[in-house]
């Protein structure tokens, strides 16, 4: 229900449940054997998990960067073309977009178990992608996972805020799309959405692009705790997203509140039925104080 909050149609909601999953993927299987590998100070769950975690963490990442880049082309159709957006957007289309994106990163992620890049790194505590294993692979995929989308992002972003300057200051003629204020604080919730990732993701990326270029002067150069903060700046955005919502967005804070208070009221009620059933024991006569057991007493 809450998941209406952020688009007028309920087409665009399919790209905003794609991201959340992106989002819960690595909470699911990698970031648990993460935490292991940190109690016991490393990787001790074999190479099959090793792999199976490297890959499901390529996959969150490249679908959450392919998934904002279908949510600001969506945004991009919805404002800048909005006579075609019906058109374009379907119900039956959404879900055939959703549905080539995870083709996409899949695809994307699959040449990993091939080139040997997915690694256990002792600095992270983890399995994942190894940024020295093909300079050529890294290269390629900080271009056409990183670079390129962001790209195309930036060009959807801009071209809406072009427009929604426009409308604003009155410069478009009269039949201009109209534009509400649900729709820009939508467009402002998933633009925060995209520069954040943007922040989180760039130092990684680029130390791994400069890695690729030159691997043999630049590893050196670059400090340990350099690399450990970047990866996990780049995994921490996985987090942010809710909050991004809960902050910007009033109907998700409303959702937030009644989940929270639905939680607290469920423990004040099992707390209440347990103080009853305490006291009504306390409460209950003693066995032998009743009528029958004293007489029994008695005639002993």
């Amino acid at each position: 229900m809450w998941l209406t909050c952020l688009f007028p149609v309920s087409a665009g909601n399919i790209f905003v449940v794609s991201l959340a999953v992106a989002d819960l993927v690595v909470a699911i299987y990698p970031y648990p054997l993460v935490l292991t590998s940190i109690f016991h100070n490393g990787w001790n769950l074999g190479s099959v998990h090793c792999q199976i975690s490297g890959f499901l963490m390529g996959v969150s990442v490249i679908g959450s960067i392919f998934n904002i880049t279908g949510i600001a082309i969506n945004r991009y159709c919805y404002i800048c073309h909005s006579l075609k957006y019906d058109k374009l957007y379907s119900d039956k289309n959404s879900v055939c977009y959703v549905m080539l994106i995870w083709l996409l990163t899949v695809v994307a992620i699959v040449p990993n178990l091939f080139v040997g890049s997915l690694q256990y790194d002792p600095r992270v505590y983890s399995c994942t992608f190894e940024q020295s294993a093909s300079s050529a692979y890294t290269i390629a995929v900080v271009f056409f996972h990183f670079i390129l989308p962001i790209m195309i992002v930036t060009y959807c972003y801009l071209r809406i805020w072009i427009l929604v300057i426009q409308v604003r200051r009155r410069v478009k003629p009269d039949n201009r799309p109209k534009i509400t204020p649900h729709d820009v604080r939508n467009f402002v919730t998933m633009f925060v959405v995209f520069v954040l990732f943007a922040v989180c993701w760039a130092p990684l990326n680029f130390i791994g692009l400069a890695v690729a270029i030159k691997p043999e002067v630049v590893v050196p150069l670059i400090p340990e705790w350099l690399f450990v903060a970047s990866y996990f700046m780049a995994y921490f955005n996985s987090c942010l997203n809710a909050i991004v919502y809960g902050v910007l967005n009033q109907n998700f804070r409303r959702e937030y509140k009644r989940i929270v208070v639905s939680v607290c009221t469920a423990r004040i009620f099992f707390q209440d039925s347990s103080n009853d059933a305490g006291e009504r024991l306390k409460s209950k006569p003693s066995p032998l104080m009743t009528n029958n057991n004293q007489v029994k007493v008695d005639s002993v």
